[in-house]
Protein backbone atom coordinates (compact mmCIF):
# COMPACT_ATOMS: atom_id res chain seq x y z
CA UNK A 1 0.00 0.00 0.00
CA UNK A 2 1.33 3.47 -0.46
CA UNK A 3 2.12 5.99 1.76
CA UNK A 4 -0.74 8.42 0.22
CA UNK A 5 -3.38 5.47 0.35
CA UNK A 6 -2.29 4.45 3.77
CA UNK A 7 -2.94 7.79 5.02
CA UNK A 8 -5.80 8.45 3.36
CA UNK A 9 -7.25 5.04 4.50
CA UNK A 10 -6.30 5.84 8.26
CA UNK A 11 -7.96 9.55 7.82
CA UNK A 12 -11.05 7.88 6.98
CA UNK A 13 -10.96 4.95 9.50
CA UNK A 14 -10.11 8.44 11.90
CA UNK A 15 -13.20 10.42 10.79
CA UNK A 16 -15.70 7.16 11.43
CA UNK A 17 -14.36 5.93 14.39
CA UNK A 18 -13.90 9.57 15.76
CA UNK A 19 -17.60 10.32 15.18
CA UNK A 20 -19.94 8.04 17.19
CA UNK A 21 -17.62 9.02 20.25
CA UNK A 22 -18.64 12.59 19.83
CA UNK A 23 -23.02 12.21 19.35
CA UNK A 24 -23.40 8.79 20.76
CA UNK A 25 -25.41 8.58 24.07
CA UNK A 26 -24.20 6.65 26.95
CA UNK A 27 -25.09 2.87 27.00
CA UNK A 28 -24.40 2.90 22.36
CA UNK A 29 -21.60 5.45 23.04
CA UNK A 30 -19.91 3.49 19.78
CA UNK A 31 -21.95 2.02 17.78
CA UNK A 32 -22.82 2.97 14.10
CA UNK A 33 -26.65 3.06 14.80
CA UNK A 34 -26.39 5.98 17.60
CA UNK A 35 -23.90 7.99 15.11
CA UNK A 36 -26.29 7.56 12.47
CA UNK A 37 -29.36 8.65 14.70
CA UNK A 38 -27.48 11.57 16.01
CA UNK A 39 -26.22 12.81 12.55
CA UNK A 40 -29.74 12.74 10.42
CA UNK A 41 -31.03 15.63 11.78
CA UNK A 42 -34.24 16.23 9.23
CA UNK A 43 -35.53 12.29 10.43
CA UNK A 44 -35.76 11.35 6.82
CA UNK A 45 -33.77 8.23 7.26
CA UNK A 46 -30.89 8.90 5.61
CA UNK A 47 -27.42 11.32 5.87
CA UNK A 48 -26.99 14.55 3.40
CA UNK A 49 -23.06 15.28 3.48
CA UNK A 50 -23.82 18.28 5.09
CA UNK A 51 -25.47 16.42 7.80
CA UNK A 52 -22.05 14.37 7.59
CA UNK A 53 -20.32 17.76 7.54
CA UNK A 54 -21.80 19.19 10.60
CA UNK A 55 -21.68 16.60 12.40
CA UNK A 56 -17.74 16.45 11.80
CA UNK A 57 -17.65 20.65 12.60
CA UNK A 58 -19.44 19.61 15.85
CA UNK A 59 -17.29 16.99 16.78
CA UNK A 60 -13.89 19.33 16.05
CA UNK A 61 -15.87 21.91 17.96
CA UNK A 62 -16.18 19.35 21.08
CA UNK A 63 -12.57 18.73 21.37
CA UNK A 64 -10.79 22.12 20.83
CA UNK A 65 -11.65 23.20 24.29
CA UNK A 66 -9.86 26.39 24.11
CA UNK A 67 -11.24 27.63 21.29
CA UNK A 68 -7.84 28.58 19.23
CA UNK A 69 -9.42 26.81 15.54
CA UNK A 70 -6.25 23.67 16.09
CA UNK A 71 -6.84 20.20 18.28
CA UNK A 72 -3.76 19.00 19.67
CA UNK A 73 -3.48 15.38 20.93
CA UNK A 74 -3.79 15.96 24.48
CA UNK A 75 -7.43 17.35 23.74
CA UNK A 76 -8.75 14.44 21.48
CA UNK A 77 -7.82 12.28 24.32
CA UNK A 78 -9.74 14.31 26.42
CA UNK A 79 -12.31 14.76 24.44
CA UNK A 80 -12.93 11.03 23.13
CA UNK A 81 -11.87 9.89 26.98
CA UNK A 82 -10.06 7.15 25.74
CA UNK A 83 -6.24 5.92 26.60
CA UNK A 84 -3.36 7.49 24.24
CA UNK A 85 -2.06 4.48 23.59
CA UNK A 86 -3.51 1.43 24.78
CA UNK A 87 -7.59 1.42 22.66
CA UNK A 88 -10.50 -0.33 23.84
CA UNK A 89 -11.27 -3.19 21.47
CA UNK A 90 -11.62 -2.64 17.91
CA UNK A 91 -10.67 1.36 18.81
CA UNK A 92 -7.93 3.11 17.25
CA UNK A 93 -6.17 4.72 19.89
CA UNK A 94 -6.24 8.59 20.25
CA UNK A 95 -2.32 8.49 19.31
CA UNK A 96 -3.43 6.58 15.68
CA UNK A 97 -6.65 8.99 15.13
CA UNK A 98 -4.72 11.77 15.71
CA UNK A 99 -1.32 10.99 13.76
CA UNK A 100 -4.02 9.81 10.51
CA UNK A 101 -5.41 13.03 10.48
CA UNK A 102 -2.45 15.26 10.74
CA UNK A 103 -1.92 15.28 7.08
CA UNK A 104 0.92 17.42 7.30
CA UNK A 105 2.61 16.12 9.93
CA UNK A 106 2.90 19.33 12.22
CA UNK A 107 1.38 18.10 15.37
CA UNK A 108 -1.79 19.95 15.50
CA UNK A 109 -4.93 18.82 13.86
CA UNK A 110 -6.83 22.01 11.60
CA UNK A 111 -9.96 22.43 11.16
CA UNK A 112 -9.11 21.54 7.50
CA UNK A 113 -7.74 18.55 8.03
CA UNK A 114 -10.66 16.76 10.27
CA UNK A 115 -12.73 18.61 7.50
CA UNK A 116 -11.01 16.58 4.90
CA UNK A 117 -10.85 13.39 6.68
CA UNK A 118 -14.56 13.33 7.81
CA UNK A 119 -15.31 14.21 3.85
CA UNK A 120 -13.30 11.64 2.52
CA UNK A 121 -14.61 9.01 5.05
CA UNK A 122 -18.45 10.37 3.60
CA UNK A 123 -17.47 9.47 0.21
CA UNK A 124 -15.49 6.14 1.30
CA UNK A 125 -18.88 5.02 2.62
CA UNK A 126 -21.53 6.37 0.06
CA UNK A 127 -21.31 3.22 -1.70
CA UNK A 128 -23.98 3.88 -4.14
CA UNK A 129 -23.19 6.86 -4.76
CA UNK A 130 -26.02 8.78 -4.23
CA UNK A 131 -25.19 11.68 -2.05
CA UNK A 132 -26.35 10.04 1.24
CA UNK A 133 -25.81 7.62 3.42
CA UNK A 134 -28.55 4.90 4.59
CA UNK A 135 -27.97 3.45 8.01
CA UNK A 136 -27.14 0.40 6.07
CA UNK A 137 -23.67 2.38 4.69
CA UNK A 138 -22.69 3.73 8.15
CA UNK A 139 -23.19 0.53 9.80
CA UNK A 140 -20.66 -1.35 6.93
CA UNK A 141 -18.86 1.80 7.00
CA UNK A 142 -18.25 1.70 11.22
CA UNK A 143 -17.55 -2.29 10.57
CA UNK A 144 -15.21 -1.60 7.88
CA UNK A 145 -12.85 0.84 10.63
CA UNK A 146 -12.76 -1.93 12.66
CA UNK A 147 -11.51 -4.42 10.21
CA UNK A 148 -8.66 -1.64 9.12
CA UNK A 149 -7.75 -1.49 12.67
CA UNK A 150 -7.24 -5.07 12.89
CA UNK A 151 -5.62 -5.55 10.05
CA UNK A 152 -3.23 -3.24 10.67
CA UNK A 153 -1.50 -4.99 13.50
Amino acid sequence: MTPTKTSLTLTCCLALAALPCAFAGPTDEHSADAMFKSMDTDGDGRVSRAEHAAGAKKMFDKMDVNRDGIVTSAEMTASHDMKADKPGKDEMSSADMFKAMDTNGDGQLSRAEHEAGADAMFTKMDTDGDGFLSASECSIGHDSVKKDKKSAK
